[in-house]
């Protein structure tokens, strides 16, 4: 899939004021700095579609951006702020549980993984979650670049077993890196795929 256009359509804080549309929704999260921002616009080859910041926790709301006239991709807010006040944890954790169980557009989740750390509690937690919630979901990680490819490949071997102590079968995995482009064909024949599925059975 190539990506001609993408525009910002709207942000608020409600998945009851996303916009009323019955379009696929494809939505990304991760915890803070896990590299959300720089694969968004990596994906969509625009260079500030999604704002970057050095400072955690710069999304603070759902964004909805309109892709060739056809799907939504959907920035929501990150989740995990080791800083953030615990009523802004709070607030941040229902703006994200509302918009994932009670969004019906929502075609897929893709939940970023940081492929330089160990796996963390905190992300086994929210996968796990997603299991029991029915929510489709895929595995990306990112920083791909960062690492060497053996170590690299060691990280997502252990991040398979860990999760094979509590998953029947593995979700969807992609491997990517927003400095090198890496991983944006397959990510996006993936949303592809899909759509077209949809589209077949009407």
């Amino acid at each position: 899939m190539d990506i001609k256009s993408a525009e910002f359509t709207i942000s608020n804080t409600d998945y009851r004021k996303c916009p009323d549309s019955h379009v696929p929704e494809y939505a990304f999260i991760g915890r803070s700095n896990v590299g959300k921002s720089s694969l968004i616009n990596m994906l969509t080859n625009r260079k500030d579609l999604a704002k970057t910041s050095s400072k955690p926790g710069k999304t603070l709301l759902i964004n909805h951006f309109w892709i060739n006239g056809e799907w939504f991709l959907v920035d929501l807010p990150g989740y995990g702020y080791a800083t953030a006040s615990k009523s802004m944890r709070d607030k941040l954790k229902r703006i994200i549980e509302s918009y994932i169980l009670f969004r019906e557009q929502l075609t897929n989740l893709f939940v970023l993984v940081d492929s330089r750390h160990e796996p963390l509690r905190i992300d086994l937690e929210f996968m796990q979650w997603l299991g029991e919630s029915g929510v489709p979901f895929s595995i990306v990680f990112t920083k791909k670049d960062k690492l060497s490819n053996a170590r690299f490949a060691e990280n997502v071997e252990n991040y398979k077993k860990k999760l094979a102590e509590t998953w029947e079968e593995l979700p969807p995995m992609f491997f990517t890196s927003s400095e090198k482009r890496e991983g944006r064909e397959e990510l996006l024949d993936y949303i592809d795929s899909i759509n077209k599925e949809l589209k077949a059975n009407g």
